[in-house]
């Protein structure tokens, strides 16, 4: 059996990849994972199509998903923790009031069921950064798929 673990954020106003990214740096999480930059748009089937590229090209990378272009499409880039070597997918959804972040990098276990993730660690990473830029609520699940 897997398990499906992710956060659902709702924002105020609309929110930028540029402006997420630079918000949850202040606790410590980066573009730059250990394999490069990853980022993702929505191909013309509504498919996220992932690429990688080095950590040199962040400037590129994040101005391409914050083009006016790609405002109603789904938007990802990778975030990753090095002082907790754990990360994970960071989602953006057509109109940017609505993002989502599943933990896929070195996935925090729980401590008390360790079959389930450490959902309460995220949360206290992300709240207070994403919280400035105009959180208003989240919604975090772990559940066996």
């Amino acid at each position: 059996m897997s398990r499906t673990a992710d956060i659902d954020f709702t924002f105020q106003a609309p929110v930028t990849a540029s402006l997420i990214v630079r918000a949850l740096s202040e606790s410590g999480w980066s573009p730059a994972e250990p394999r490069g930059i990853s980022y993702a748009i929505q191909d013309e089937d509504g498919d996220l199509d992932w690429s990688s590229a080095p950590p040199e090209t962040l400037g590129q990378i994040i101005g391409t998903l914050d083009s006016s272009e790609r405002e109603q499409q789904s938007i990802g880039v990778s975030v990753y923790h090095p002082g907790a070597e754990t990360g994970g997918l960071l989602l953006l959804f057509p109109g940017r009031r609505e993002a989502s972040f599943t933990p896929s990098i070195n996935r925090k276990s729980h401590t008390v069921a360790e079959e389930m993730t450490d959902l309460p660690w995220y949360l206290e990473q992300m709240l207070a950064p994403l919280f400035k830029i105009g959180l208003l609520g989240y919604t975090a699940q772990d559940m066996a798929d």
